[in-house]
């Protein structure tokens, strides 16, 4: 079966139920899906070039779209035929099982009769392997591909083709629908097969539960769907939050830029920590909290940049044998593993402070705090792999960003009824201090702003951050003079980039930078120009894709995504800013 060929990125939409997810293209077929977990091998990698297909697509010419209902990753894919519209909803169904998945597609004609094709052909993963026959049950198909097993039921219509695939082509009158229930698990798969109307029900509830109203931001509607992808890529066990739900989508074509984001990265955790604290005290505060206490008390100072989403070792980077997404290479694995960030250790401080000015700091969290501030203490002479995880040296937002941990965790705001005792205050006050006056020394440019590090006097824009979270405060005169240079310097009207690569036009380097759109909204917002704050809040919100999923990256030449999609910490600081922009900068009840 010929897959379907890869679509630009803007085009997908993503189904995900906490232990993997999905994405889905305009023709009704999914592109990706790794089961059963996250960074399990792919099932469906039409993606990126890989083997499998699963479609539910109109039969003839139609126009594709759909949307996704509220609160949640519902989604309803719709197409406007010659004769009328034909619709499919569908979920990866809740509550998830970490060694079973079960996708729910519904296929409803609307106004007039539909013809639909569906194909089932499960893929090879990244090796080799063979499929077995698929064999007829007595409600459907059952299948099995490498170590899964699959059932697939309500196309009982479906017959095999020479390849092994599954097709049928179905006819609906006006009106009806047709439940598709596709199981996959690493283990046999006994009992009934799901019944679709109790999964809907069960699926339906939990988005209800998870998602809160919002109804206090800039754009609730908005907000709830960031808030909704982030709860769809966070694991319920570990509390462990992908930091995207794919690998080797490229930053940029044939440039060597295309990474696996399938695991946890820890500084991506304490951004979505921190922006779902300026919203409220809610699960997902917990969720990040938890996990990032739990590598602390495993690690120690030896905390690793990320994690799989069960808390163990990143395999290390290695390229498979795909031919990839067009202008990309595939690869598995990352090799983060091999790095030291000593700017993790600061925002793991500044999601503890957001957390206990909740009241949310868990007792047992309090040993990973003081863990944190000695790995500080212990470590921020040493140069590290920094924010971008580029080359090692002394970086200066690592420093800040440490500095900013320390003062927000030693504040008394943050101690919580348990406190903070005087003494370890104290103690983290100073060596707050004492980092930013040496960084100030070492690494303040002739000019009154930040630099980069000690040696590269140019200008970056995650020199923004550590003003954001109050450190230095945002009315500072190198905070004020560092948003200037960034402005100057590294925006194109409203997009805005990292930093400059050479001498090229910022452009021609790499994309404009998603996060760095809503940091320059974050920094605007805390000096006090708000329109300026909302100019850049609504341009970089509208980077997003049709199906409102924002990818890491977005090149404003050919108005395209580049790379992994939906790139979580993305969605955060949507979230984050719907919240903050909603309120005077003064206001700190976060």
């Amino acid at each position: 079966m010929k897959p379907f060929p890869p679509c630009s990125l803007r085009e997908y939409a993503l189904l995900a139920d906490r232990e993997r997810g999905a994405l889905v293209g305009p023709f009704g077929e999914i592109a990706w899906l790794c089961a059963p977990r996250w960074d399990s091998e792919p099932l469906f990698a039409g993606l990126i070039g890989g083997t499998g297909v699963y479609a539910v697509t109109p039969v003839g010419r139609f126009v594709p779209g759909g949307h996704y209902e509220e609160g949640g990753l519902i989604r309803r894919s719709r197409w406007i035929t010659e004769d009328g519209v034909v619709e499919c909803r569908e979920a990866l169904a809740l509550p998830a099982d970490p060694h079973r998945l079960v996708l729910l597609r519904r296929v409803t004609a609307e106004f007039a009769p539909a013809r639909v094709r569906v194909v089932l052909q499960p893929g090879t993963g990244f090796g080799t392997r063979r499929s077995r026959e698929p064999r007829r049950t007595a409600d459907g198909w059952s299948l099995r591909t490498g170590g899964l097993r699959l059932r697939w039921t309500g196309a009982a219509a479906a017959r095999p083709e020479p390849d092994g695939a599954l097709t049928a082509e179905l006819v609906l009158r006006p009106g009806e629908r047709l439940d598709l229930v596709l199981e996959v698990a690493d283990h046999p798969l006994g009992g009934p097969a799901p019944e679709p109307d109790r999964c809907w029900r069960a699926t339906e509830r939990a988005w209800r539960a998870a998602v809160p109203d919002l109804g206090h931001t800039l754009d609730d509607r908005d907000a709830r769907f960031s808030y909704a992808v982030l709860h769809g890529l966070t694991s319920p066990g570990s509390g462990g939050m992908v930091a995207a739900a794919t690998t080797s989508l490229p930053e940029r074509a044939e440039a060597g830029r295309n990474y696996d984001y399938r695991y946890v990265w820890i500084r991506d955790q304490c951004l979505a920590g921190q922006a779902v604290a300026a919203c409220g005290p809610y699960p997902l505060l917990d969720d990040a909290v938890r996990f990032t206490t739990a590598r602390l008390d495993e690690d120690g100072p030896e905390l690793s940049p990320a994690y799989t989403v069960t808390g163990g070792r990143v395999p290390d980077e290695r390229s498979v044998d795909l031919p990839g997404y067009p202008g990309g290479h595939d690869r598995v694995g990352n090799r983060i593993t091999h790095q030291f960030q000593l700017d993790v250790f600061g925002e793991a401080l500044l999601l503890y402070a957001a957390a206990a000015r909740h009241g949310r700091l868990a007792p047992e969290a309090r040993a990973a705090v003081r863990t944190a501030a000695r790995a500080i203490a212990d470590r921020w002479h040493r140069p590290d792999a920094g924010v971008w995880e580029l080359e090692e040296r002394a970086w200066t937002h690592s420093r800040l960003i440490c500095a900013a941990g320390l003062r927000a965790i030693a504040h008394p705001e943050a101690a919580g009824p348990a406190g903070v005792p005087d003494g370890l205050a104290a103690r983290w006050s100073a060596l707050a201090d004492r980092l930013l006056a040496h960084t100030s020394r070492h690494a303040l440019h002739p000019s009154g702003r930040w630099q980069r590090s000690p040696g590269d006097p140019s200008p970056d824009l995650a020199l923004l951050l550590p003003s954001v979270r109050g450190t230095p405060a945002p009315d500072d005169p190198r905070a004020v003079a560092t948003l200037r240079a960034c402005r100057r310097e590294l925006t194109d009207g409203h997009y805005a980039y990292r930093f400059r690569h050479d001498e090229r036009p910022l452009a021609e380097a790499e994309g404009a930078f998603v996060l760095c759109g809503f940091v320059m909204a974050l920094a605007e917002h805390g000096h006090g120009d708000h329109v300026e704050a909302a100019r850049w809040f609504e341009t970089t919100r509208g980077l997003c894709g049709s199906a409102g999923l924002f990818a890491e990256e977005y090149d404003i030449a050919q108005r395209q995504q580049r790379g992994n999609l939906p790139q979580a910490f993305v969605h955060a600081l949507m979230l984050e800013c719907a919240a903050r922009l909603a309120r005077p900068p003064a206001d700190r009840r976060d």
